[in-house]
């Protein structure tokens, strides 16, 4: 920035520009959008189910009936998206459940895509929800195997594309899983399905909360071994830089608000449709603090979603992208 061209007080006052409510918002170099908006949902069997969960205020597991109701109410507020978790009935070694023609994710896409055929679809592809020790890939001997996992995240993406999905979002963190989802979405006629990789995601103390909605917490170790290692900066573009190779169409910096750096970078160095997920733990600590009253929920909640699309976010996954939409809402 040339400083010459700034003046000098008293003919340069910035505050000019901030006198009143109609004069910021014609100047805000920053927007929030209901359009910008994917709420995510957790999906379990059963009839009339809305199962609380104690760190998560707001968040529901939630069996199809209630999910489509969910996701007609976040519809008509003006939510283009929504983003379907599984939690399966029962695990296993191989995660079964995770592409089984009839699994969970896949009734619920069906069933959303029936009753309500504009609204977007987007599915997580992972592992851990369905296996039974809790991690992202298959194990042995303790490991956490890459090339052989690649084959069932593949699998998941393709039944996911055949109940309907809109988009399919890998989150695992396996190496090359773009590249083998994308292959076998070709090989099974999916050509036009888009594919959000989680591209830099973290190994993130914020995610606590959510293991416990979607009952896949590991059960031994962590998964450092594959997800991020949050001292890395450099580290998350060569990430994303593969993700894109491999053929992501759009990219997503998990979490957000501690990694707003990344989420810059990400966007300037690719300028592919970037998402920011608030992860649970954002979404806790918001929550705890205003029950408290130490904050105001509706203030900080979007504050955060502002910094995020300053930072260079696109799309906005967030716990409370209904509250957000009525917040947005001209008065």
């Amino acid at each position: 920035m040339n400083l010459s061209v700034l003046g000098n007080f008293p003919v340069n006052r910035p505050r000019r520009l901030r006198t009143s409510p109609a004069l910021r918002r014609l100047v805000a170099e920053t927007s929030l959008n209901v359009n910008q908006l994917v709420l995510p949902l957790f999906a379990r069997s059963g009839k009339k189910l809305r199962r609380p969960v104690a760190a998560m205020p707001g968040v529901f597991q939630l069996s199809p009936d209630e999910i489509l109701r969910e996701a007609t109410q976040a519809q008509e507020l003006g939510v283009p998206a929504v983003l379907l978790f599984g939690i399966p009935d029962q695990k296993d070694a191989k995660a079964s459940g995770a592409y089984a023609k009839n699994g969970i994710v896949q009734q619920v896409t069906r069933r959303l895509k029936k009753e309500l055929p504009e609204l977007l679809v987007i599915t997580d592809v992972c592992l851990c929800e369905y296996m039974e020790h809790g991690h992202c890939g298959i194990v042995q001997d303790g490991k956490i195997l890459n090339d052989p996992s690649l084959r069932l995240l593949a699998r998941t993406a393709a039944s996911h594309a055949e109940a309907g999905a809109d988009i399919v979002a890998p989150s695992d963190m396996m190496d090359g899983r773009v590249r083998a989802i994308r292959a076998e979405l070709d090989n099974e006629g999916f050509l036009e399905t888009p594919i959000m990789s989680y591209a830099a995601k973290f190994a993130s103390a914020f995610y606590g909360p959510f293991r416990e909605v979607a009952e896949s917490a590991p059960s031994f170790g962590d998964r450092r071994s594959y997800q991020m290692d949050a001292a890395n900066g450099n580290e998350a573009l060569r990430e994303v830089a593969l993700d894109i190779q491999e053929g992501a169409d759009l990219v997503m910096v998990k979490p957000a608000l501690a990694y707003l750096d990344i989420l810059r970078r990400v966007k300037t160095e690719f300028g592919l449709p970037t998402a920011a997920y608030a992860v649970s733990g954002e979404h806790a600590m918001i929550k705890a603090a205003a029950a408290n009253g130490w904050i105001d929920e509706r203030a900080v909640t979007l504050e955060s979603l502002l910094a995020m699309r300053r930072a260079g976010a696109d799309i906005l996954i967030t716990y409370a992208a209904m509250d957000v939409a009525k917040w947005l809402k001209p008065a």
